[in-house]
């Protein structure tokens, strides 16, 4: 088994992290993760290569994240919620993630992506509502072929109580790792 993380999260310490380091310390499989803010994955600049080519034109790190999501078999989404939305380097990151539906809308052809599960982390503080992040993150794990998603796993409000500090963070983190295998 082989899970790709997608984290989000500029902070090394913050509540995104110990929800990611807590899952994966639970993990019995290989994990990858990505974070945002230390990769050099550039957005979509939707240049229609990938409209007449299999593939991206940008040569970065995607390529590799490219060839973890065909072959991994499940994708964890994890993020602070800003703007009730993911950060904004995560969605820069989902951009890239347009070559997979160019190339079944425009190439005809259905991107080889083994069929996975996918999970959803995410923290914030104030009165920020997670809707918005949920609906994008799953649009995202939609598009990396994830057909099971679980509940989504969530750390809000804190301003007033940090994540290693909710025991129901823990206990959903527990679920999700059974849901991943």
């Amino acid at each position: 088994m082989k899970t790709l993380i997608l984290n989000g999260s500029p902070r090394k310490n913050g509540d995104t992290a110990f929800m990611i380091n807590t899952l994966m310390e639970q993990l019995s499989s290989e994990y990858k993760t990505v974070n945002a803010y230390d990769c050099n994955i550039s957005p979509c600049v939707d240049c229609r290569y990938c409209r007449e080519h299999s593939g991206c034109a940008e040569e970065d790190e995607m390529q590799e994240v490219y060839e973890y999501i065909r072959i991994c078999d499940n994708v964890v989404i994890a993020s602070p919620v800003h703007f009730s939305e993911l950060s904004a380097k995560l969605l820069g990151i989902g951009s890239r993630l347009q070559m997979f539906d160019c190339m079944e809308m425009f190439g005809k052809k259905t991107p080889d992506i083994k069929p996975k599960k996918g999970g959803i982390i995410l923290a914030g503080g104030g009165v920020g509502k997670p809707e918005g992040a949920v609906r994008t993150a799953k649009i995202l794990l939609h598009t990396m072929n994830c057909k099971q998603i679980a509940e989504p796993v969530f750390s809000l409000r804190t301003d007033r109580v940090p994540a290693y500090g909710d025991k129901a963070v823990l206990q959903s983190l527990r679920t999700l790792a059974e849901f991943l295998g």
